[in-house]
């Protein structure tokens, strides 16, 4: 890659799982990082092994639910490098339960997570893309947020909705901004560490015997990222060859 072709990279949730796995793979390709998450020592020690690795890497503490903190975030990207080109919407939370479980709370953080992350991450570069004419979105779904399955009701809601309003943003901004919704089958991630409920964990079990691993949705993000300015790859589905789920 030369250095034209390196772009201001913002990535949430990047601490573990598909957002590290994204940093690793998006600094390899010779693009400047900003990463984001609210555990500092992960960052921290990410970013040492990037530069370590002759890759251009900072970090900076970030929760997505508040657009105060996002926005200071994408600032501070675009204020070291006077550009930012691409943000990544990727920081997710998945407390699956059963409706009748009535974990209200878990519902709330979903929705302020999954949600209102991606639309503060909007909010926040969309301006700074429009004023320098062009950037790109890639906002993390799941298959979540085509399907359906038992204790999963309220995180597919939050994934289809960041389907949704990824087709929204693609659809008012044709011409200078692209948009890319990524969706992961099962990935190998630490999400399903925060499902509480018994039922949930257990059903969980079985359905993540066959997982990709991170890194193969990290070069799903970076194929879209590599795309001539003229093409916009907007959905990638990505699943476990040997899983139908």
């Amino acid at each position: 890659m030369t250095n034209t072709d390196s772009k201001v990279v913002a990535v949430t949730g990047a601490s573990s799982g598909i957002g590290e796995a994204t940093a690793r793979r998006l600094a390899a390709d010779g693009h400047r990082l900003l990463l984001g998450a609210r555990r500092t020592d992960r960052l921290e020690a990410l970013v040492k092994e990037i530069t370590a690795a002759g890759g251009a890497a900072e970090f900076r503490r970030l929760d997505v639910t508040d657009a105060a903190d996002v926005g200071a975030f994408v600032t501070a990207a675009h204020e070291r490098h006077g550009r930012l080109d691409v943000v990544v919407n990727n920081a997710g939370v998945m407390p699956l339960s059963p409706l009748e479980a009535l974990r209200t709370d878990e519902w709330d953080r979903m929705i302020d997570v999954n949600v209102r992350g991606v639309l503060h991450g909007i909010a926040a570069a969309l301006p700074v893309m429009r004023a320098q004419g062009g950037g790109h979105f890639v906002n993390v779904a799941s298959v979540g947020a085509y399907e359906i399955s038992p204790t999963a009701a309220v995180y597919c809601a939050t994934k289809f909705a960041v389907r949704a309003i990824s087709e929204g943003l693609r659809q008012e901004s044709a011409g200078d901004i692209r948009v890319t919704l990524v969706s992961p089958g099962v990935t190998e991630s630490e999400l399903a560490d925060s499902i509480a409920d018994p039922v949930a964990r257990e059903a969980m079990k079985a359905y993540r015997a066959v997982a990709l691993p991170a890194s193969a949705i990290a070069d799903a993000i970076a194929y879209a990222l590599a795309q001539p300015a003229e093409v916009d790859v907007n959905e990638i589905v990505v699943r476990p060859a040997a899983s139908a789920q």
